[in-house]
């Protein structure tokens, strides 16, 4: 046996270290000393042992002070002295026949100035010793420090605060028809407006996407046949969207132009996810109504029962008070850039934007793009492309727009659209009012459940507080993922947002299913911000003339189509709302059943 570095046990004998965990004694027996419970005993008393001669080593520095010098000019050899006694009195231990007995140490009550008196020899030994050799650590410990902090912030940088932004925001809706094969005099097609692949190209022009990932697309794309999509997988992420060809959930994405920040919302226009679209618009500042100039497409979406019609009612309703039309495809075969389509598209659309509430002189613009090619998006086109057009491009009518006004000191409100799980309970909404900082601590209504703000990112960035119009991730304490739903309201806790089952709102039946009658007991679905909730009718309470706009004197029972009704409304569980007088865009909503807009209203008055 090979025997290695020799050393002395806790009881004195010679030992031989072979390997980690074994001791070999001299008899030659190897003892595995990890499994041996009166090691355990050794390794307190040893440690026990340590603390006690850096205690006595820390009395004879105080107590050397005040008698002597504290340092001749052979400071390795004072230290080594120090050492030695401390040592020696160390060697003085109690033994008994059961092995060794710690001694128990009691600390004295001046503890506090025997810790600051050693601080104090450390120091003087510093100025005496060499400064290289004093400061060569201490330096390579703040440089780590140092190193530590700048990952630490280059890895999230924090913002001071997006309302101090000198760019101003507006968040854009694009909305449009989409339907399956639709049949027009003798030809089949499929209608699709064009939005997500117009989104795409904005980010491609605005240098959000690179060209390596427009070329993964493009492969995509051409594996699947369908070349002239790749655009729209930029907006398009799942892979149920990219295989049908149409958006399912609300796409976000963001974009800069010099003045302005944008947010794009990317909603579904297939009737079967207009739900999902209305959640969109309810965070849109402004839209942009998305129609294809194709042959066919365009009639399609603007037939009775088309989504160009609902979307067009819908954004009204919802807030949306300024629409840019483009008229999109105007690069294909059958309309190649052709004035007498353009012209025949938008004679057919001013009066219905008009019925619809619009101001067509002041809140609608129309403009030719190809969505496909970028053209007359970024920059203007060309005459050798367009002769007869010579307007604005897409990215210049977007930032003529002008901003809504928003009150950053009034009560804060943030319908909650969406949460999920990262590092505690985050939530996605979009602030209607007020502003929220870092570190405030708010409501979640109607659960009345007061959290803390943790965190607060906007467009992927971290800031410290954000106002009005900021569609923001908030992670918060206090709360379960599992205890908030959709519709709840981040609320300020000095004015909190009203919880209500009851309410009373002034409806415009827009079309009813079968010519069915407006009564009470009717139900339907609301809509309203983000909240969907299963309503009934609990009384008409008075008919408007639509002529004079004043009540009228004879009681209602019922109402059919393009009625306005003054009524009593009830859901079947709490919900956050305002009277629409107060916050807009927290007391208008619309009513839908089996698929269909039946009626849009506002919020007059709330009850308990």
């Amino acid at each position: 046996m090979n025997e290695g570095d020799r050393r002395r046990n806790c009881t004195g004998e010679e030992v031989v270290v072979e390997k980690e965990g074994f001791e070999v004694e001299k008899s030659g027996e190897v003892r595995d000393w990890s499994e041996d419970p009166s090691h355990l005993q050794w390794a307190e008393v040893v440690l026990t042992e340590y603390g006690r001669w850096l205690w006595r080593s820390t009395l004879d520095l105080n107590a050397k002070m005040d008698s002597a010098p504290l340092f001749s000019d052979n400071i390795e050899e004072d230290i080594r002295a120090l050492q030695l006694d401390s040592s020696a009195e160390d060697c003085n231990k109690l033994h008994n026949e059961n092995g060794w007995e710690p001694e128990e140490v009691v600390a004295p009550d001046n503890v506090e100035e025997d810790t600051r008196d050693e601080s104090h020899i450390a120091s003087n030994i510093g100025e005496d010793a060499d400064p290289q050799t004093e400061h060569s650590e201490p330096t390579a410990v703040v440089e780590v420090e140092e190193e530590q902090g700048t990952s630490d912030s280059a890895s999230e940088p924090i913002k001071d605060g997006v309302e101090k932004d000198k760019k101003r925001h507006l968040n854009v809706v694009f909305i449009g028809h989409v339907g399956g094969l639709n049949f027009f005099k003798y030809f089949i097609f499929a209608g699709y407006a064009g939005k997500s692949t117009i989104g795409g190209q904005i980010l491609y022009l605005s240098g959000q996407v690179d060209e390596r990932t427009i070329q993964k697309y493009e492969k995509e794309a051409k594996d699947k046949s369908r070349e002239s999509w790749y655009m729209a997988y930029i907006m398009d992420t799942n892979a149920e969207e990219r295989v049908k060809g149409i958006t399912v959930e609300v796409g976000r994405a963001h974009f800069e132009t010099e003045s302005t920040r944008f947010t794009i919302l990317d909603a579904p226009g297939h009737k079967s996810y207009v739900p999902n679209m209305i959640s969109g618009a309810s965070q849109a500042d402004t839209g942009v109504l998305v129609i294809s100039a194709r042959k066919g497409e365009f009639e399609t979406g603007y037939e009775r029962g088309g989504q160009t019609r609902e979307h067009v009612q819908l954004a009204k309703t919802l807030g949306v008070s300024k629409l840019l039309v483009v008229v999109n495809k105007m690069d294909d075969p059958t309309v190649n850039w052709s004035k007498e389509r353009y012209d025949e598209i938008e004679k057919k659309m001013v009066p219905f934007l008009r019925a619809s509430g619009y101001n067509v002189k002041k809140d609608i613009q129309f403009l030719p793009i190809s969505g496909l090619l970028g053209a007359n998006m970024q920059t203007r086109m060309g005459t050798e492309v367009c002769p007869w057009w010579s307007g604005q491009c897409l990215f210049e009518a977007l930032d003529a727009i002008e901003v809504p006004p928003r009150d950053p000191s009034g009560p804060f409100r943030m319908p909650i659209i969406d949460k999920f799980k990262d590092m505690g309970t985050v939530v996605m909404g979009k602030v209607e009012s007020g502003s929220v900082r870092e570190g405030n601590n708010v409501l979640v209504m109607p659960n009345k459940v007061q959290v803390k703000v943790l965190a607060i990112y906007c467009d992927e960035d971290k800031v410290r507080s954000a106002g009005p119009g900021e569609n923001l991730r908030v992670r918060l304490s206090g709360i379960e993922e599992e205890d908030i739903l959709s519709g709840f309201v981040l609320s300020s806790i000095e004015k909190p947002i009203p919880a209500i089952n009851e309410f009373v709102a002034q409806l415009q039946i827009l079309e009813l299913l079968d010519n069915a009658i407006f009564t009470a007991g009717y139900k339907a679905v609301l809509h309203i911000h983000s909240v969907v909730e299963e309503c009934e009718i609990i009384e008409l309470m008075q008919q408007i003339d639509r002529k004079t706009g004043k009540p009228m004197k004879k009681k209602v029972l019922f109402v059919k189509n393009d009625a306005i009704v003054i009524c009593r409304i009830q859901v079947s569980n709490m919900i956050c709302i305002e009277k629409f007088s107060d916050f807009p865009q927290l007391g208008r909503f619309t009513l839908r059943t089996e698929g269909k807009t039946v009626a849009v209203g506002k919020v007059t008055d709330l009850r308990a």
